[in-house]
């Protein structure tokens, strides 16, 4: 019999009631009725270590976010302990049946985040991630040896949209299918739609997959769709960077246009890490379309869901079909604005010159400088960012950008005000970087990075990255870290800051 305890049990009252519940507990059990410290304090110390990295840092990286406390708590569950293969009500084990009514509520709540008819649209929320969910798509709508066309990953493409280069085809998208990339113009950077349908008018891909990983802008469905139609190509929509956006109708919407729509959770969702793909259920040509869709899934992608995850996907779309959403989203695009402006202020050359979502794309190549270099030296200095390849870089393995998102700082409070101070650490991180790329004496990453982490003689680089290092530090301490306690939060061992 459960019995439900109204107050907060003390220290010494849960240490007694679990000494009571394993009293009778064989030695081999012992180690399942204790806390993570006292286990596994490697473990913790890591856990503990990330978490202080998150407090007293920046997240700028776009692909990030920081979900809720409800969220955590929903994927750290017992539902971790169930296998459940198959569909609701069609389960290859027993014992699903607040599995299935969980996952039929993930379902709904998916649909009702992006204002979907049910009877034109349905979604499969089982994939493990964007990937696999992009893969499940693939194998539902085409099949080997077909044609397809994503953007190209120097222009701001995602990989398993048929990335290759000229010596290896790198993902399953170019491994089992031939793809042909399209491009932005050199001199927008936007999406080269005349281009596109040209390209497709000759390579005839049976589909058109739109999205990207580092694209600022928003696109045009309808002119995608114009050219999936003449071709008699699927058009597919990878949102996964900015679904938390289109779900606030902040962006324009590829369910007008799509036959089928693929997003991770974790982005501008703000969700775990995990995929969902919806799919046209109102097809004349396609009638079968949801059962390929859910075939491709399980079993020819992934074996049983994680429904601990699908619990905090179903807890993040909750928080998604709030009023308070839109208010998000707005800050988010607001505030990658703001970024934008003040970095242009400074004379840097941004990739389209802004951004329509929660994206910056920074060009260092008029700089001089590597986005590898300017990573790193951010990553010394507590903001955490990514380089990324910009258009008309030779190689997306040597990229001369980074890569800047605010949906994560917007989930710590900040407001258009506070972005300006953390693009002040920006543009102070850049130009630090030139100086120690000069005091490296050498262009070699190892060089500028000996630099930055050594105190030489008659070199100031090293200083200034310390003194950038505990502004930054200050000010991210000033905001809160969704669930955390941060007022009780103290440094754990084994971090070296100073």
């Amino acid at each position: 019999m459960l019995r439900f305890i109204s107050r907060p049990l003390s220290v010494s009252s849960i240490h007694r009631l679990r000494t009571m519940a394993t009293a009778n507990t064989p030695s081999f059990n012992k180690v399942l009725y204790q806390p993570l410290a006292e286990i596994d304090p490697e473990v913790k110390n890591i856990i503990d270590k990330e978490t202080w990295r998150q407090f007293t840092g920046l997240e700028l990286i776009a692909s990030e976010n920081l979900t809720s406390q409800a969220t955590m708590e929903a994927n750290g569950s017992i539902l971790t302990n169930k296998y459940s293969e198959g569909l609701p009500a069609a389960r290859y084990y027993g014992g699903n049946e607040y599995i299935d009514e969980l996952e039929v509520l993930c379902r709904k709540r998916a649909l009702k985040a992006f204002n979907l008819d049910p009877a034109k649209w349905g979604v499969n929320v089982q994939p493990y991630s964007g990937s696999t969910a992009n893969f499940a798509a693939l194998t539902a709508l085409i099949q080997p040896n077909d044609r397809l066309m994503g953007l190209g990953l120097p222009d701001g493409g995602h990989l398993t949209h048929g990335y290759y280069t000229a010596k290896k085809k790198m993902t399953a998208s170019s491994i089992y299918f031939q793809s042909l990339p399209y491009a932005i113009t050199p001199e927008t950077n936007l999406i080269d739609y005349a281009g596109l349908a040209a390209q497709a008018k000759i390579f005839k891909p049976r589909l058109i997959i739109c999205g990207a990983s580092a694209y600022p802008r928003d696109w045009d469905y309808a002119e995608l769709k114009k050219t999936a139609t003449k071709e008699g190509a699927w058009l597919m929509a990878d949102i996964a960077h900015t679904s938390g956006l289109i779900a606030a109708q902040e962006l324009n919407n590829p369910f007008e246009y799509c036959d089928v729509v693929t997003t991770t959770t974790h982005k501008t969702l703000r969700g775990p890490r995990a995929g969902l793909i919806f799919y046209r259920k109102d097809l004349e040509n396609a009638a079968d379309l949801e059962k390929r869709v859910n075939d491709a899934v399980f079993p020819a992608c992934q074996g049983g869901p994680h429904n601990n995850t699908i619990a905090a996907i179903a807890t993040a779309l909750l928080q998604v079909a709030q009023p308070e959403w839109k208010l998000y989203a707005k800050q988010v695009i607001a505030n990658a604005r703001a970024l934008a402006e003040e970095l242009v202020s400074h004379g840097y050359r941004l990739q389209t010159g802004g951004s329509d979502n929660h994206l910056v794309l920074w060009d260092l190549r008029p700089l001089g400088l590597t986005g590898s270099k300017v990573e790193k030296v951010c990553d010394l200095m507590g903001i955490t960012i990514n380089k990324n390849a910009v258009s008309g870089d030779a190689s997306a393995q040597v990229p001369g950008g980074i890569r800047l998102g605010t949906s994560a700082i917007t989930s710590r409070n900040m407001l258009e005000a506070d972005v300006k101070v953390v693009a002040d650490f920006l543009h102070r991180a850049v130009q630090l970087s030139l100086l120690l790329q000069k005091e490296a004496g050498s262009k070699l990453l190892k060089d500028f990075v000996r630099v930055a982490t050594t105190q030489e003689e008659g070199k100031e680089g090293y200083k200034q990255v310390k003194q950038l290092r505990d502004e930054v530090r200050a000010f991210a301490m000033k905001w809160p870290l969704p669930g955390v306690d941060v007022e009780g939060l103290k440094k754990p061992e084994g971090i070296h800051e100073d």
